[in-house]
């Protein structure tokens, strides 16, 4: 993420961005970057930070290991994200959740928790391939965030979903998260949109998978 300046401003954001605010909050210039896209940064495509640092806030990150998610390294793409990701969380003070699904089930990858510092040892291993089974990804992280409600009140929920939507059915919104967001790893010409239509069906975010993973650095 870039580095912060005075007053929270990122050091390295674009010059004329440097007076802007969004309602509520400081900028997150990592979303806001990604949601720029290539193009222009206009006040649209300012997001905000959804608790201040260190405040009581849970990301759960929904990966996608699919076979879909091995062409073009989409997986591998979607676990350097995952890396540096998870060493901002810690920075951050934030805590964590990760699910994959891949084949005919869904799996916990990591428990919600405070984000550590080393992250490699167990997202190295993680393997894509078979079937994408998202409606049951869902499923499991609504149980999980339910548990979670239940012991952290009050706590902002934000799940992330990292796939390509190359799936038959998209699934219904996750009904125990704050906030949604879709990072969509079907880039390139032969891209189908569907997590497009995902994002709006949930009424999330859209994100472009190679434009977060360069605003995160």
């Amino acid at each position: 993420m870039p580095g912060k300046g005075a007053a929270g401003r990122a050091p390295n954001a674009p010059r004329r961005a440097r007076g802007w605010r969004v309602a509520g909050g400081r900028i997150d210039w990592p979303r806001s970057l990604a949601a720029k896209g290539v193009g222009v940064l206009e006040p649209a495509h300012l997001r905000r930070r959804l608790r201040p640092v260190g405040s009581a806030c849970l990301h759960c990150l929904v990966l996608d290991c699919s076979g879909s998610m091995l062409k073009g390294r989409r997986l591998a793409l979607a676990k350097g994200l995952l890396l540096a990701w998870t060493a901002q969380l810690y920075r951050r003070r934030e805590s964590l959740a990760v699910i994959g699904f891949s084949g005919t089930a869904a799996r916990v990858l990591q428990p919600p928790r405070k984000a550590v510092a080393f992250n490699t040892r167990w997202i190295a291993p993680v393997a894509g391939g078979g079937g994408s089974p998202a409606a049951s990804a869902v499923v499991l992280a609504d149980r999980m965030l339910a548990r979670r409600r239940r012991a952290q009140a009050g706590e902002t929920v934000h799940l992330w979903l990292l796939s390509d939507v190359r799936f038959a059915s998209l699934p219904p919104r996750p009904v125990h998260a704050t906030h949604c967001s879709v990072i969509d790893f079907d880039e390139g010409p032969f891209a189908l949109g569907r997590a497009r239509q995902l994002a709006q069906l949930w009424g999330a975010e859209h994100l472009s998978a190679s434009a977060f993973a360069s605003a995160l650095g």
